[in-house]
């Protein structure tokens, strides 16, 4: 039998920004939904942050994600089994108020999971774990401990995977404690990585410019070889667009539209036609605009920046060649947290 993994859908981003959602649609309209029925796959396991913000729903949101996932997913008989994430948990140190279980009641084919329980779908037992906290985190190893599960599939915050591109995880829960597992499917971290047993399978779209050029979509779960497949996600929202005295008539601007574009200036002779070049992506409507001219950091000579690094990659980077007198996982840990929360706020 063949399931569909999805996770990290983060419903309501950006402050419910329609252009992101337009964007969210389709991938939904055009990828997911056609391939679940091209397949015949009924059965659909969401790990968790369903919804973007842990206390407030925007009801825009809230409507947009029921007429473009929820209420498609009812109509075609999908039984959906959702995992609460940390994002959908109003409350850090438990799972008991949640978005999910709050505001999903009305569909008969949608099962919440709130704390740590073992489902069977075809003959394989799976271990579903919802976001470990204060609250539930003895119960759940206890769980683990003497589950008789090979999979388990989970929101879990892990050491040694990378969190987002440019940072590896460092100050999460060891990984000793899934050993017992064949294998482990975790959401929360947005980017895909494994080490052999351990998979981390990223969420379905761009959302910030870290993702840029990051592989993005959902996977298929094969319940008889416990094999898994990705179905990548071929819409992008973020694009880098680099400027070398390129000439205007010939930068063909038309696939920008509506997106979020950066320019990054490697050479720049004559301002005018450099606005030139630029009203071409003004004039055919992207979304928002960015420039770059001036890679360089003034406080030491010697660091260098590469114009394709993301911001996270800089910064850790930039630590990691320091002098610091302190703990730089510390420091960076600090640094990717503030990074993320601006980034749920902008």
């Amino acid at each position: 039998m063949k399931v569909a993994i999805i996770t990290d859908q983060h419903f309501g981003a950006r402050k419910s920004s329609k252009i992101l959602h337009d964007y969210y649609g389709k991938f939904y309209h055009d990828v997911f939904f056609p391939y679940l029925k091209e397949h015949k796959i009924d059965t659909v396991i969401d790990m968790g942050d369903t919804f973007d913000n842990r206390r407030t729903i925007d009801l825009w949101a809230m409507d947009w994600a029921r007429n473009n996932y929820f209420d498609i997913l009812r109509d075609m008989g999908v039984t959906l089994h959702s995992i609460v994430g940390n994002h959908t948990a109003y409350y850090k140190d438990t799972n008991q108020i949640n978005t999910i279980d709050l505001l999903l009641k009305q569909y008969d084919n949608i099962t919440v999971y709130s704390e740590a329980q073992e489902i069977k779908i075809d003959n394989l037992n799976i271990l579903l774990l919802p976001w470990i906290n204060s609250e539930n985190e003895e119960k759940t190893l206890d769980i683990i401990k003497k589950s008789k599960c090979k999979i388990a599939m989970g929101h879990l915050e892990l050491n040694g995977f990378v969190a987002t591109r440019g940072h590896m995880m460092e100050d999460g829960m060891d990984v000793d404690v899934y050993d017992k597992f064949d294998k482990v499917y975790s959401g929360h971290y947005h980017t895909r990585s494994d080490n052999g047993k351990i998979y981390y399978l990223g969420n379905p779209y761009e959302m910030f410019w870290n993702d840029v050029n990051d592989a993005r979509g959902f996977h298929i779960f094969d319940t008889e070889t416990t094999e898994h497949t990705p179905v990548d996600n071929p819409y992008r929202m973020f694009y880098n667009v680099y400027y070398e005295d390129t000439p205007h008539q010939l930068f063909d601007a038309s696939e920008y539209k509506d997106k979020i574009v950066k320019v990054i200036v490697r050479k720049k002779t004559e301002q005018k036609k450099f606005e030139k070049f630029l009203d071409k992506l003004y004039s055919i409507g992207v979304h928002e605009l960015k420039i770059v001219e001036n890679f360089a950091i003034q406080e030491s000579e010697e660091f260098e920046v590469e114009e394709t690094e993301n911001t996270i990659s800089i910064l850790n980077r930039y630590i990691d060649e320091s002098d610091m007198d302190c703990d730089k996982s510390v420091v960076k840990g600090i640094l990717q947290k503030i990074y993320s929360e601006a980034c749920e706020v902008e």
